[in-house]
């Protein structure tokens, strides 16, 4: 699928494009997602960001999976793909290897990616396939009527568990950094600005780069968020990462993260020497694994740029061995045909 795609100024033309707006990147499309659904929120700070990313807009594509999350491309005025179930990574590989300057968006949802896309998933990342993959987390199978989903705690009842799921939830930021994504986020649904700062440092981000959204479906898993993202509950159960910055969180800022040993400890207020500071850009991804196995209600659950790192693109690497293959032995497709074990007929 590719939507409409309306330029600003004829191809060809000396006229300096016009600024782009949100409206620009909105689809003449009726969105239909549930009212009240959190996909509203994430659809709308995305169209905030491309406009002020100073990129043409017939260079951007996004593409989607199976989902609600993935009927995305239909209400982008980008060009765009809906493909098949968890296969979104493979189809934007393809895109990018094929044309570098294109910006590509995957949009996914957790069972889409962490399910029958883990394969597609995991090796986009650790590829470090110039993707921006925002994953949509409602802890639950919205498109196919609330089936639990990998992502979905122990003890969750639905269509297929009745009796409760026995399955231990994957953790889509520990997953991504186990495969080495350079760039791995988290944000929320519900706070239109900083998933508008989160996408933004992602956009900019060269390499792959993982955004989970805690998105509220709002039939099947309504409120599964709501105990650490909720108004009254984000200021003592939400801990907002910035680079160079102490981990201190609360509503007076009196807790803050410490180590101890090998793993990290809440503490009343903490010295500030005793404070964890933390770092994107550390680079074995230690101290960003160890914030995504924090969970609420034990720990505060992080929000912001866990590890923004440089490493090698994918279409850069792969260019460049072509180049130097093509250095080495010039291409005559009439010799490649007639060698090795062929004959005429």
């Amino acid at each position: 699928m590719s939507t409409t795609l309306e330029t600003t100024a004829a191809p060809g033309s000396s006229e300096t494009p016009a600024a782009l707006t949100r409206k620009d990147f909105a689809s003449p499309v009726a969105i239909r997602w549930c009212p009240g659904c959190g996909d509203y929120s994430i659809l709308t700070a995305v169209q905030g960001v491309l406009p002020t990313l100073g990129i043409p807009k017939e260079k951007f594509v996004f593409v989607s999976g199976i989902g609600c999350s993935s009927r995305f491309p239909y209400y982008m005025n980008t060009f765009g793909f809906h493909t098949i179930h968890g296969r979104a990574p493979a189809v934007a590989t393809g895109v990018k290897l094929a044309n570098p300057d294109l910006q590509v968006w995957v949009i996914t949802g957790d069972g889409d990616a962490l399910s029958i896309g883990g394969n597609h998933f995991i090796h986009a990342l650790r590829r470090n396939v110039d993707l921006k993959i925002i994953l949509f987390n409602n802890r639950i199978y919205g498109l196919t009527k609330g089936q639990y989903s990998p992502t979905s705690a122990v003890g969750t009842v639905s269509p297929s568990t009745p009796f409760g799921s026995v399955d231990q939830p994957l953790s889509p930021l520990s997953l991504a950094l186990g495969a080495e994504a350079s760039f791995v986020a988290r944000t929320s649904d519900n706070d239109v600005k900083h998933m508008t700062e989160v996408f933004a440092a992602a956009a900019a981000h060269k390499g792959s780069a993982l955004i989970e959204v805690m998105q509220n479906c709002v039939i099947f898993a309504d409120k599964v968020h709501e105990p650490y993202y909720g108004r009254q509950a984000k200021q003592e159960h939400l801990l907002y990462l910035e680079h160079g910055k102490p981990m201190r969180y609360g509503k007076e800022n009196e807790k803050g993260l410490a180590l101890k040993g090998l793993s990290v400890e809440t503490r009343e207020n903490p010295a500030d020497a005793d404070v964890l500071v933390h770092d994107t850009k550390e680079t074995s991804g230690t101290l960003a694994y160890m914030l995504s196995r924090l969970s609420h209600p034990d720990y505060p659950v992080p929000v912001g740029i866990f590890r923004d790192v440089v490493r090698t693109t994918y279409h850069e690497a792969a260019k460049a061995q072509v180049d130097a293959a093509k250095a080495k032995s010039p291409a005559d497709l009439g010799k490649l045909f007639n060698s090795g074990s062929t004959w005429t007929v």
